[in-house]
């Protein structure tokens, strides 16, 4: 992600079809960066972030903006940018893994309280891919363009999945199911969902429902009385779809704690999927997940490098990564030449 001050940017693009890049793309992001009047700059100094705003700026043709990111020893940040910035649009590359854009019991919506934040301190204009939920963007008040990488996994599954006319799109659990239809929709192949897992999912925490929180043995008005509500029970994990014989691709936008996914692995394999890919466009990997994906029935896991995960490369390596950074520089081009944002979207569609 990334975020600015005069104008901003938090984002990606797609090019056209399956994500191939226009002919003459690299050339005219060149000679549009030749012009004066913008710059890019890393959010931080860590080695991810700043690869990723290196990419960027080499398809623009433009230097990285001159920076300094550090925690002072009593844990402020401080930031110091060592050139002149007047009257020109900024640019900043950043990478946010965050997802919390639900009420927690009483507690604030921690998207909410990020979005006042970032408009208090000048941002104009935001650029996100894949958020974990669409309604993120009202949070904001100013525009935001959600983008996605669908396009960029789509490409991966027809060129470096050998026989991927053979396989089927699978959701883990039917939250995921509309994605997973898009993706097989487009790829025109079959669909699986896996019904029952085991641990709670999102939809279970409290999310603001039990808001004031809920008192025993309370004093209800003769007539007022509401239905007891049925305990949800999940059944046994099934597989609706049929995986015998084929490879089974599973699509979500992150992949953080891997529990779910290498489960989903296990139930696929025993219903006669001979190979098993994970498909995700954040990859968090946290915790021990490079080791419990290494150690299961999955042959491998494809992200973007929206989020910085080398170290879990070097960990599993299972773990693949498909470079986006194309469709930031395109987006930045945009916003910098007041061009249209709906190129990007393109074959795009909501369900993504």
């Amino acid at each position: 992600m990334a975020a600015g001050g005069s104008r901003a940017v938090v984002g990606w693009r797609n090019s056209r079809g399956w994500c191939r890049a226009p002919r003459g793309l690299h050339d005219s992001l060149a000679m549009n960066a030749a012009r004066s009047g913008y710059r890019v700059f890393s959010a931080n100094s860590t080695a991810a972030c700043t690869e990723l705003a290196k990419r960027i700026t080499e398809r623009l043709g433009a230097e990285l903006g001159k920076s300094v990111v550090y925690q002072e020893t009593n844990g402020e940040t401080r930031v110091e940018i060592k050139e002149s910035v007047r009257g020109q649009d900024i640019f900043i590359i950043q990478t946010i893994p965050s997802k919390q854009s639900k009420m927690r019991k009483r507690g604030s919506i921690v998207c909410k309280l990020l979005a006042s934040m970032l408009a208090k301190a000048g941002l104009t204009h935001i650029i996100t891919m894949d958020l974990h939920q669409k309604e993120i963007q009202g949070f904001f008040s100013f525009p935001v363009d959600n983008l996605r990488a669908s396009p960029f996994l789509l490409q991966y599954i027809q060129e470096e999945i050998p026989d991927y006319r053979n396989a089927v799109i699978v959701a883990k659990s039917p939250d995921a199911a509309k994605r997973a239809q898009s993706y097989a929709e487009r790829l025109r192949l079959g669909l699986a969902v896996i019904h029952g897992e085991a641990q709670c999912t999102e939809q279970d925490m409290d999310d603001g429902r039990h808001s004031p929180p809920m008192v025993k043995n309370a004093t209800v008005h003769p007539g007022l009385e509401l239905p007891l509500m049925m305990a949800k029970e999940k059944p046994p994990i099934t597989v609706v779809g049929d995986v015998g014989g084929r490879i089974a691709i599973i699509v979500d936008d992150i992949i953080d704690d891997v529990e779910s996914f290498v489960a989903a692995a296990e139930i696929l394999k025993e219903r006669g999927a001979y190979k098993i890919f994970v498909m995700a466009t954040h990859g968090l990997l946290s915790a021990d997940a490079p080791h419990l994906i290494e150690e299961s029935s999955i042959d491998e896991v494809v992200v973007t490098n929206t989020v910085p995960h080398e170290v879990q490369k070097l960990q599993c390596p299972k773990i693949k990564t498909v470079d986006i950074s194309l469709i930031l520089s395109e987006a930045i081009r945009r916003i910098h030449n007041g061009e249209s944002m709906a190129y990007l979207f393109r074959n795009i569609t909501v369900d993504d």
